[in-house]
């Protein structure tokens, strides 16, 4: 069967599961569309966490950026893996106590103040519409790929299809919905693993063939591959080369970024207890780390396969000729990716070869040179998205495979934009209008705004996701930057704190935002515009610390002026600092499941 036949048939078969699945569950009451009525099961919620949570930025993304950088890029890993203990530890249960609906409506009550829950409200809709960014960027490369489309028209489609299933079915269709995500998504990311982990190393358990030995060569394969990119001019795949502190900034935005994501946090609302709420972090850890565990092992396989395949005869041979890629089967995947724009290359000596090497590195380039190759990189192209998606094309795996990973990466995709935009609508219709501008709104009309929000919502996404600010993980790192910087120390302050006042919380939000905004802005173009940039990352602002880190400062400055302005400013009242103190006490903890 033709491979776009193929393609058609797994996307179109669980494009059919998830809208038959929001049309089943659709949300009949607000408590519905914002809670799934409080009635979910730990499991269930563990596993649409994890759906929700394991993005395009994990599926498509992270895979392709620790291929291309190696250890270096391992802080993915940690950041978020690290993060999501803090959540399941230090939020997660308290704010399942206080039993509210939304992240903000929490700020608002426990800072006794409008205002807070407005600029609550206004960070939420700046980091998810970040975030929603990164998502539109992976929807556009996969359907670009595998409806062999343009990657403008492939997102297009992909907005389109979130809208009709995020829109009517709120946040119970959401959950089911995520879940079937969830298993759509694991399967496709761990089946061509296995594959190709038996293919080079003999292991079915990819985790374990990453340190096991290379079975053509017999060396242990991370050292096989170190050789090889060596050999081309490029850094020691498993070595630290980065600069540490921005890598220590960089793990710490994306820990506490991850902890402050309103998206994820919501999930915490839809389980009947407390207790519930500590055993759906427990369980979305568990699912989150089958993939986890798994991407470097894919990162570092592709990028060994990637080399073979560019120097068939060894680094000491001749590259790989154009005759080759144009009449072997094994290099068929190429000109299929060239078509959507994310894969180039270009015989610049007219040698009739393309040589893969690191151009940077002048020995290498001279050496190359001498050799009769040119001293230049031919392989021109190569976007980091793409490597997850056409790891079993590169591997030449079955169609099913492939088919199976073009569903993966979508449902990844697809889940986490329709979290979000539950998180951007919630946060419209029920803090900015119910909440404060027409507090007397019908339920009806209350669902009807979050409807519209939402719409409004994926438009933006959309148009931003034309021009995205970088690779999906690095726009989706911008995003926990900003929530770092703005949302957790709000969170943190509001359960663990009784002295922070409602005049300190707004400041410190507010200076955490737009402190982190500004620097963003200024290395990523203002309102991610091309060409508006003052800075570049490869030589930033302040010292070492590039935008990406930045969140992990501007969350140091809202703790900092938070805490100042509080000891300057009038205490809390009675009724609030016995508020923390029932959010922060286990005693009748299973209260909260009744009480709204």
């Amino acid at each position: 069967m033709d491979q776009f036949v193929l393609n058609w048939i797994f996307i179109g078969a669980s494009f059919a599961l998830y809208i038959g699945i929001a049309i089943w569950a659709r949300a009949g009451s607000t408590s519905e569309f914002y809670a799934a009525g409080r009635g979910v099961h730990p499991v269930v919620n563990g596993m649409a966490t994890g759906a929700d949570w394991m993005s395009a930025a994990s599926f498509i993304s992270m895979a392709g950026l620790i291929a291309f950088t190696g250890y270096d890029n391992s802080t993915f890993l940690m950041g978020w893996t690290g993060g999501y203990v803090l959540l399941a530890l230090m939020l997660a249960p308290y704010l399942r106590k206080f039993g509210k609906f939304t992240v903000s409506e929490f700020i608002g009550d426990r800072f006794y103040s409008p205002t807070a829950r407005l600029v609550a409200v206004i960070c939420l809709i700046v980091a998810s519409i970040t975030y929603v960014i990164g998502q539109m960027t992976g929807v556009g490369v996969a359907f670009g790929r595998f409806l062999e489309v343009d990657n403008t028209t492939g997102l297009l489609i992909g907005a389109a299809v979130v809208f009709a299933y995020a829109v009517f079915g709120g946040m119970k269709g959401v959950t089911y919905t995520q879940v079937a995500q969830y298993v759509v998504l694991i399967t496709a990311y761990t089946i061509p693993a296995i594959f190709i982990s038996l293919q080079l190393t003999g292991n079915p358990i990819p985790a374990l063939g990453l340190f096991g030995d290379h079975a053509a060569s017999g060396e242990p394969l991370l050292a096989k591959l170190d050789q090889i990119v060596s050999e081309l001019g490029f850094n020691e795949y498993t070595a630290h080369h980065a600069d540490t502190l921005n890598m220590v900034l960089f793990t710490l935005s994306l820990m506490i970024g991850t902890a402050g994501l309103p998206h994820v946090i919501m999930r915490f609302f839809t389980v009947p207890t407390v207790a519930s709420a500590r055993w759906s972090a427990g369980w979305a850890l568990v699912f989150i780390a089958l993939l986890y565990l798994t991407a470097p092992a894919v990162g570092a396989m592709a990028r060994l396969n990637i080399s073979e395949l560019m120097w068939p005869n060894g680094t000491d041979g001749e590259p790989v000729s154009m005759e080759m890629m144009e009449n072997q089967e094994e290099y068929a995947w190429m000109a299929t990716w060239q078509k959507t724009g994310l894969l180039g290359w270009e015989d610049k000596n007219g040698d009739g070869k393309i040589a893969y090497f690191n151009q940077g590195n002048a020995d290498k380039a001279a050496a190359m040179e001498a050799a009769g190759w040119g001293s230049e990189n031919e392989l021109t192209n190569f976007n980091r998205d793409i490597l997850v998606l056409a790891n079993p094309e590169i591997a030449n795996l079955p169609g099913w495979v492939i088919a199976l990973v073009a569903a993966g990466g979508l449902a990844a995709a697809l889940s986490t934009a329709a979290g979000l935009l539950l998180a951007i609508s919630s946060a419209v219709s029920h803090d900015l209008l119910k909440g404060q501008l027409t507090p007397n709104m019908s339920e009806a009309n209350e669902l009807m705004s979050a409807r519209v929000a939402m719409a409004a919502a994926i438009v933006v996404a959309t148009y931003l996701g034309l021009n995205p600010p970088g690779f999906a993980a690095q726009t989706v790192a911008l995003a926990f930057g900003l929530a770092a910087a703005s949302i957790f120390p709000a969170l943190m302050m509001g359960i663990f704190s009784k002295r922070v006042n409602n005049v300190g919380a707004v400041s410190g939000m507010l200076v955490g935002l737009v402190v982190t905004l500004v620097y963003i802005f200024l290395h990523k173009g203002w309102f991610f515009i091309p060409g508006t940039n003052s800075f570049d990352d490869s030589d930033p602002l302040l010292l070492t610390i590039k935008s990406t880190s930045f969140g992990a400062v501007g969350a140091a400055l809202n703790f900092a002026t938070a805490i100042i302005i509080s000891k300057a400013t009038k205490a809390p009242p009675q009724e609030i600092v016995d508020l923390v103190e029932s959010v922060r006490v286990p005693r009748g903890a299973g209260a909260a499941a009744a009480d709204h």
